[in-house]
């Protein structure tokens, strides 16, 4: 008599192999509810302590485990009026209160001083109180936003419930032109799948495109995953993935652990939906107000006027992002009646852009610096942009009043563009001023 088959493998993609893990379960289905268990939750100033605190007091609870709870001030920086003080002295006090180990206190926004403090590694499963928290799964890591009240329930328990997601497969060929980045791909795809696109399932990036590209490159892919409306934005890690992690100083015992060649989806994985596109056709692009999804090709906009350039958010000020925005302003000042503003994501990059020189070209050419924070993209402090403004911004969004007063405008590009903008004081395509 023949023995029964057992039964046979199906193959998971990255996003199935993450929620797995964190499930404890071999395998998952997506669609299906599972309890995971969370190995790192994050929060800023403006979504953690002063709205969770309450809540764990009331249920008479404390963080679940204090190393795994990183809590970053970025939002309300620089505390500037009598409101955004009682906010950072809150969380402070709170973080001191609750005995918390790792509080990164006024080094950058959340997103990029997470990975950068060794917080943020391959098969990782991490919420964060941001929307933009996806930035995390360029890494390989599941990392998602939730709201104040669903951290409350993190905080207390170290658990959370997880509608199992279907993968949507965005596969990028060939190798983007000079001028071209990943900003651009992401303002594309807004335009092409529009801001639900995502479905609120994981999106993985993947192709000879995304592999080529460095590390803050990948998490500007996944950040913006949330203008998909995507849950997370997945990468596959590799050796990239293994230098910058060394180079942020996660130990190499540390990094052995870890078999990248298993966080990656298999091949025949089911997937929800693939679309592939082709890297080198893509030109720059730009989002006219009042949202990300109102994409076209540069000279779609061209010649529109600016007051304001920006370099500035998670999306848009890395050292990659100061690197291709001296590129442009190398040996050029900024327009009469433009104002560049630069407010570098953290200020390990910026001292990285300091020492080598880059923020120096910056400087040279006129640009404003501003602190190591969220800014304007945020909407806080003194930095919003005037009534009935112009600006073009390396930001995210680009909602009516959400950057500006009433009345202001913003157009989203790359710091390519913006830095080209800011060369000729209307919208530019910066292809031709490239070296």
């Amino acid at each position: 008599m023949r023995p029964l088959a057992g039964p046979a493998h199906t193959p998971a993609t990255l996003a199935q192999k993450l929620v797995a893990r964190a499930a404890g379960l071999e395998r998952v289905t997506p669609g299906t509810i599972v309890t995971c268990r969370v190995d790192l939750a994050m929060s800023h100033d403006s979504s953690g302590p002063r709205r969770v605190a309450p809540l764990l007091r009331e249920l008479g609870a404390k963080v679940w485990d204090p190393e795994r709870y990183v809590v970053v001030t970025d939002h309300y920086l620089p505390a500037a009026d009598p409101e955004a003080q009682a906010i950072v002295r809150f969380t402070r006090d709170w973080v001191r209160e609750a005995r918390l180990p790792h509080f990164i206190d006024g080094e950058g926004i959340c997103h990029l001083v997470l990975p950068e403090h060794g917080h943020v590694l391959p098969g990782r499963f991490i919420v964060g109180g941001d929307s933009h928290s996806p930035t995390g799964g360029a890494f390989g890591a599941y990392m998602f936003g939730i709201g104040a009240t669903e951290m409350a329930g993190v905080l207390a328990t170290g658990e959370i419930w997880l509608r199992v997601p279907h993968t949507i497969r965005l596969q990028w060929d060939g190798k983007l032109s000079a001028g071209v980045c990943a900003k651009d791909i992401m303002l594309f795809l807004c335009g092409r799948l529009g801001l639900d696109g995502g479905r609120y399932e994981a999106i993985e990036y993947t192709g000879e495109a995304v592999t080529a590209l460095p590390m803050q490159e990948r998490m500007t892919l996944t950040n913006m995953s949330a203008e998909l409306g995507a849950q997370t934005g997945l990468i596959a890690p590799d050796a990239t993935t293994r230098a910058w992690l060394a180079q942020a100083g996660v130990p190499a015992a540390k990094l052995d652990a870890i078999a990248l060649s298993h966080w990656r989806s298999e091949p025949g994985a089911p997937v929800l939906a693939s679309h592939r596109f082709d890297a080198a056709a893509l030109a720059p692009q730009v989002a006219a107000p009042h949202s990300p999804a109102n994409t076209g090709p540069v000279d779609q906009a061209a010649g529109q006027r600016v007051d304001i350039a920006y370099l500035g958010a998670c999306t848009g000020a890395k050292l990659e992002d100061l690197r291709m925005a001296a590129s442009v302003l190398r040996g050029r000042r900024v327009a009469p009646g433009v104002t560049l503003q630069v407010a570098p994501a953290s200020l390990r990059d910026q001292r990285q852009a300091e020492s080598e020189g880059t923020l120096a070209i910056l400087l040279d050419a006129g640009a404003q610096l501003l602190p190591n924070a969220c800014n304007a993209c945020a909407g806080y402090g003194p930095s919003r942009f005037p009534a009935n403004s112009r600006a073009i911004a390396s930001t995210a969004r680009n909602f009516a009043g959400r950057m500006g007063e009433s009345g202001s405008a913003v157009w989203l590009a790359s710091p390519l563009t913006v830095a080209a903008c800011a060369v000729t004081g209307s919208i530019t395509d910066p292809r031709g001023l490239l070296p």
